[in-house]
């Protein structure tokens, strides 16, 4: 990975928000899935947070579903329900354990039986309902995790 980390001044690191920036700026520029596993779990985390943020679990299987496919359901749950124990979401990890499966497949049996559609959103609203019980714990536990691991993703140059 070292000879593609791009390279970035310290003065633009010297405070979480620059380094959070910075670090998703570097995720978001990389294709999924990335050979690199740093890259790929940050990526994974990371969208999954801002999907979850910016319009729930139906937004984050729509944006997401390509990459889903691409990695299998399976695959992508214990990848992503991994990273999320990894950087201590413990209870995220059980909201992903619990609904992901069966979200992705009601998502998939939609395009071809809508009569399931109200059984989806019923299972969207709980999903949805669980991760903000959580009070937004996740926002403070990614920027934490990346603000650790962000030398392993930029170079960083002292001028």
């Amino acid at each position: 990975m070292d000879k593609l980390k791009p390279k970035m001044k310290r003065k633009g690191l010297m405070n979480n928000d620059g380094i959070w920036n910075a670090v998703t700026k570097v995720i978001c520029e990389h294709d999924f899935p990335s050979e690199e596993e740093t890259i790929y779990e940050s990526f994974i985390v990371f969208h999954y947070f801002a999907e979850l943020e910016s319009g729930g679990h139906e937004m984050f299987l729509t944006w997401f579903s390509d990459h889903i496919k691409k990695a299998g359901i399976r695959k992508y749950r214990i990848d992503l329900a991994g990273v999320l124990e990894k950087i201590g979401a413990d209870d995220y990890a059980e909201i992903v354990k619990k609904h992901l499966d069966p979200l992705w497949h009601l998502y998939l049996a939609l395009e071809t039986d809508e009569s399931i559609e109200h059984e989806f959103y019923k299972l969207i609203e709980k999903a949805d309902n669980d991760y903000h019980q959580l009070n937004g714990r996740l926002a403070q536990l990614l920027e934490a995790h990346l603000v650790k691991i962000h030398t392993d993703l930029i170079e960083v140059l002292e001028n």
